[in-house]
């Protein structure tokens, strides 16, 4: 049994199951992981792959215990790696970040300012996306940590740290009768068309919730999820947005208007999310710190290896 047996396995799984696009992956032959994967089988006596002809079509059971047990193997080797890496480069290498649009246009901007004047070698890469997209970069290790407000869904087998609270607010055109037309309840807000964030209907959304529990059907004409797309639609009249309120930039936004929404949703908390067990370098540790100043060094390394954190730790 080898590392890169367990790593064409894990790239076949996912891969959809198809070793042709797992090879391209790594750039090595088809055959070869064919080979290597059935080397591995027979070492460990069990079946992985379920095939019909040349085609894998599932992973048996056994296989996917197996499966796990790589996963696990693979990031121990990169844990490795990083301590190396870590004692031998001091301050340089990479740091990938996946985040939500909003978070990365208005709320990291100045803590990557202060994390690139204290760390100037270290490359840092944003990448956007959707929580569950956030998640998916993170299992795969394609990114070092998420920004997110996450759902429970997505982000199981990961670990993620209360860090901040965050409200919303309700953005219209300019000269909009709602802008005149007192407190604002979810009355007021019904009859005129919606734009908001895609996630904001989910389950577990306080938006799907607020107007659930007020029996209200809104009338949605345009979900996104950058914050600057919403913003765009309501200018152009299409209709009112629903968007977080630090997303609303009163130097820029001349031609919409802001209503405070604070007491119509409940509050939401962006977490930072890690793989469990990860070993993170110095500057990952200052990054996260940076962004959130309760969490320590200390703390996170509770949270990785399995000591839960209690959102006091949300400023």
């Amino acid at each position: 049994m080898n590392l890169n047996q367990l790593r064409y396995l894990r790239e076949v799984a996912r891969n959809g199951l198809k070793v042709s696009d797992a090879a391209e992956t790594l750039f090595t032959s088809q055959p070869g992981i064919s080979k290597q994967i059935r080397l591995l089988e027979e070492e460990l006596g069990v079946t992985i792959l379920v095939r019909n002809g040349k085609r894998i079509t599932n992973i048996t059971e056994p296989g996917r215990i197996v499966l796990d047990i790589a996963e696990r193997m693979l990031r121990d080797a990169d844990n490795l790696r990083a301590v190396g890496r870590d004692f031998n480069d001091g301050g340089r290498g990479t740091l990938v970040i996946a985040t939500t649009h909003t978070q990365a246009r208005y709320a990291l901007p100045p803590v990557v300012a202060r994390f690139t004047q204290r760390y100037p070698q270290v490359r840092l890469t944003l990448r956007e996306g959707s929580p569950e997209q956030i998640a998916t970069l993170l299992r795969d290790g394609t990114a070092d940590i998420g920004i997110a407000t996450e759902s429970d869904e997505a982000f199981t087998e990961l670990v993620t740290l209360p860090c901040a609270q965050w409200t919303r607010s309700v953005i219209t055109p300019l000269k909009h009768p709602l802008l005149n037309a007192g407190p604002l309840t979810l009355e007021k807000i019904a009859p005129y068309p919606l734009i908001t964030y895609d996630f904001a209907f989910t389950a577990n959304s306080p938006i799907k919730r607020a107007f659930d529990d007020a029996g209200i059907q809104p009338n949605i004409v345009l979900t996104a999820i950058a914050a600057d797309i919403i913003k765009a639609y309501v200018e152009m009249g299409m209709g009112i947005g629903i968007l977080a309120k630090m997303a609303f930039d009163p130097a820029r936004d001349h031609g919409i208007r802001l209503i405070n929404a604070d007491h119509l949703f409940a509050a939401s908390t962006t977490r930072i999310a890690l793989r469990r067990n990860a070993w993170l370098r110095g500057y990952i540790y200052d990054f996260i710190e940076l962004f959130a100043p309760k969490l320590g060094r200390t703390v996170v390394n509770a949270a990785l290896t399995g000591i839960p954190v209690e959102d006091t730790a949300v400023s």
